[in-house]
C-alpha cells in the first residue's frame, strides 16, 4: 500500500506542531514554507526593541526535521489550490499532488482598507518587519543627534504605536525603556530621555482580553515609563510626517502598526466562506465543510467556541489545532473513530511592560508586577524550540535585566541606504565634527 501524501503548506506553530504529532505514522509529508525558518513570533518585538538578535527566535525548518526521512521540505509559495485534482500549484511551477491538505498559512497585520499607511506604518509579523522597526527607530535616534531644528527633531524623538493588544503594549513599553533609560548616555547632542512614546488604541482601554484591574494596572505601568495612552480616539490617518487622531496631528517619524489582523489567501485557493479578517470557516474537525481531506489551521481558520466566541490566534491555539488535526489523520489512517470535536483550552493572557514588569490572566489566578514577569519569560523559553535556542534567550534576557544593556542595537541595512535615511532635512543638521 502506497504511502498517504500530506501536504502542509506553513511552518509556524500550527504547522509545525501537526508535522510533529505525525512523527511514525505511515505517511510522506510535503511541507511547504516560502521562508526557510520557523519564526517565535511572540518575541518579535524584541527583535524590534534591540533586546534579541533574529537568530534568537527562529530556526531553519530544515534542521528542525533533518532526521525525518518522512519529511521533505521545500522553500516556496503557494499560489492556488485546485481541489478537483488534489494537487496544490507553486510559484515556481511545480505542482504537489496530495492525499491530505492541510493548509497552515498564517496571517498578516491588516489596516482596515487603508493599505496606503502600510509603508510609514509597519506591522510586526515576521523578521523583516522586526529589523525594518528597528532600524528605523535606531536611525530616527541617529538624526535627531544631528537636527538642528527643533520641531524636526521632537518629530524623530517621537515614537507612536497604534493599538493597544499585546504587541502593542509590549512594544510601547520596550521603546519608553530603550529611549528614556537605556541610551541617554549614547548621546551627545540630543536627551533621548526627551522622546515621546504614544500608544494609541481606538477602543476604551488597552489589553482589552485582560480584565479591567490588568488592563488598568498596564496603563498606569505604562505611563509611569513615560508612555502617552491614548484611547477612545481612532487614528484618521498615517503618513511618512506623522498621524493624525481624531482630528489632531502629531508629527513623528516613527510610526508602528499594531492593531488588527488579515488572514492568508487560503479561503479564496479553496473557493469556501471566509470571516471578516479573511479566515477559512472550518468544521468542528477543522476540515473545509466542502472536502473532508482539506483541514485549515492556525491563524488561516476561523474557529467558534461553544460561546460564540472564535478561538483566539495565539501560539497555543495553532500547536493545539496541529495536535488535533494530526489525530484525525492517524485515526482515518487506522480506520478508526474520529476524535470529538476540536474543543480550545485557553491556557491564559499573558503580556509583559517594559523590562520587570508583566501582567497575567489565567482565569482564577491573576498576577502582576516583577514575578509576574518572571512568569511570563519562563513561560516563553519554555516554549522555546532547542536547548541552544533557551539558552539564548535566557542568558539575553539575563543580561539586559542585569546591565540595563540591550544586545542588538545594531543597524542593518546596505551603508548607502543608511546615509540616505539620515541625509539632511530641509531644516538642516548640525556638524557632528564641529
Amino acid at each position: 500500500m502506497a504511502e498517504h501524501k500530506i501536504v502542509v503548506v506553513g511552518g509556524g506553530f500550527a504547522g509545525l506542531q501537526l508535522v510533529h504529532k505525525l512523527k511514525g505514522a505511515k505517511t510522506r509529508i510535503t511541507l511547504v514554507d516560502k521562508r526557510n525558518h520557523h519564526l517565535f513570533q511572540p518575541l518579535l518585538y524584541q527583535v524590534a526593541t534591540t533586546v534579541l538578535a533574529t537568530s534568537d527566535i527562529a530556526w531553519p525548518i530544515r534542521r528542525l526535521f533533518r532526521n525525518r526521512k518522512d519529511v521533505t521540505t521545500l522553500l516556496d509559495e503557494v499560489i492556488g489550490v485546485d481541489r478537483s485534482e488534489k494537487s496544490v500549484m507553486l510559484r515556481s511551477g511545480t505542482k504537489l499532488h496530495y492525499d491530505t491538505l492541510v493548509l497552515a498559512t498564517g496571517a498578516r497585520h491588516a489596516y482596515f482598507g487603508r493599505d496606503d499607511w502600510e509603508d510609514a506604518a509597519p506591522g510586526l509579523k515576521t523578521l523583516e518587519d522586526a529589523t525594518t522597526i528597528r532600524r528605523r527607530g535606531l536611525v530616527a535616534l541617529e538624526r535627531a543627534e544631528m537636527a538642528q531644528d527643533d520641531a524636526e527633531r521632537d518629530a524623530l524623538l517621537t515614537f507612536a504605536i497604534i493599538g493597544a493588544g499585546p504587541t502593542g503594549v509590549e512594544l510601547a513599553g520596550m521603546i519608553a525603556e530603550l529611549a528614556k533609560r537605556t541610551m541617554p548616555k549614547d548621546f551627545r547632542n540630543v536627551d533621548t530621555s526627551r522622546s515621546r512614546v504614544l500608544l494609541v488604541e481606538a477602543g476604551p482601554r488597552v489589553l482589552p482580553a485582560f480584565t479591567d484591574d490588568l488592563s488598568a494596572y498596564t496603563k498606569a505601568t505604562l505611563e509611569e515609563l513615560g508612555v502617552e495612552v491614548r484611547v477612545g480616539t481612532p487614528v484618521t490617518a498615517i503618513s511618512k510626517e506623522g498621524l493624525t487622531i481624531g482630528s489632531e496631528f502629531i508629527a513623528s517619524r516613527t510610526v508602528i502598526w499594531a492593531a488588527g489582523v488579515q488572514a492568508s489567501a487560503a479561503a479564496k485557493w479553496l473557493g469556501i466562506e471566509a470571516d471578516r479578517a479573511g479566515r477559512a470557516i472550518v468544521s468542528g474537525d477543522l476540515s473545509v465543510s466542502v472536502d473532508p481531506d482539506v483541514f485549515v489551521i492556525g491563524d488561516t481558520a476561523s474557529v467558534i467556541q461553544a460561546n460564540g466566541k472564535p478561538v483566539p490566534g495565539v501560539a497555543p491555539a495553532a500547536k493545539q489545532q496541529g495536535a488535533y488535526v494530526a489525530q484525525v489523520i492517524r485515526a482515518r489512517l487506522a480506520n478508526k473513530s474520529a476524535p470529538a470535536p476540536f474543543k480550545y483550552r485557553h491556557q491564559g493572557n499573558l503580556a509583559t511592560i517594559g523590562k520587570r514588569s508583566a501582567v497575567i490572566d489565567f482565569g482564577r489566578f491573576k498576577l502582576k508586577g516583577s514575578l509576574a514577569w518572571w512568569v511570563w519569560g519562563l513561560a516563553h523559553v519554555y516554549f522555546l524550540i532547542g536547548t541552544r535556542s533557551r539558552f539564548a534567550v535566557a542568558w539575553s534576557w539575563l543580561w539586559t535585566h542585569l546591565s540595563g544593556q540591550q544586545s542588538a542595537r545594531l543597524i542593518t541595512q546596505k551603508e548607502s541606504a543608511v546615509v540616505n535615511a539620515i541625509e539632511p532635512t530641509s531644516s538642516g543638521v548640525t556638524n557632528p565634527t564641529g
